[in-house]
């Protein structure tokens, strides 16, 4: 196998969820979850790691990684703000969070600042339209976002 390995605990993880599923193969989802959980992205030491475990091929697993936009398949920073972009956050204040977030941090979609600590994602609804605009930051929600709220949130964990 690559560079990539499980911790003890995460194999642990990963041999008590197997024993839910009646295929192997159906465990990439959660094989790649826990390698997600355990670097903060999927390496190709860690495809080819899951591919190996689950009995694929390293190009099934990227296929598989690159279809779902939760894997992040390069680092990124500390503080992960996940930004909603859909109708209810657009018309409730998204795009001033996001204009917000280009001025205070100097980041695009995509993009992580120079230090390392924060990254930015735009993502699908994550079902808190009632609370719109929110971001999820370490998947942490914060909902009826305003810029001044935001800028509170990004104080704290700097």
């Amino acid at each position: 196998m690559g560079k990539f390995n499980y911790t003890p605990q995460n194999e642990e993880k990963f041999q008590k969820i197997a024993k839910k599923y009646p295929k192997i193969d159906s465990m990439m989802l959660p094989a790649l979850w826990l390698v997600q959980e355990q670097e903060g992205w999927v390496s190709p030491d860690a495809m080819i790691y899951v591919a190996e475990k689950l009995g694929k091929s390293p190009i099934q697993v990227y296929e598989f990684a690159t279809f779902y936009t939760m894997f992040n398949l390069k680092p990124i920073g500390t503080y992960h703000i996940e930004l909603c972009k859909t109708l209810s956050c657009m018309i409730m204040g998204a795009p001033e969070l996001k204009k917000f977030i280009k001025d205070t941090l100097g980041i695009e979609p995509g993009q992580t600042t120079a230090d390392g600590k924060f990254h930015l994602s735009e993502v699908e609804c994550q079902g808190a339209c009632g609370g719109a605009p929110m971001i999820a930051l370490n998947h942490q929600y914060h909902e009826n976002l305003t810029v001044e709220k935001l800028d509170k949130i990004i104080k704290e964990c700097k």
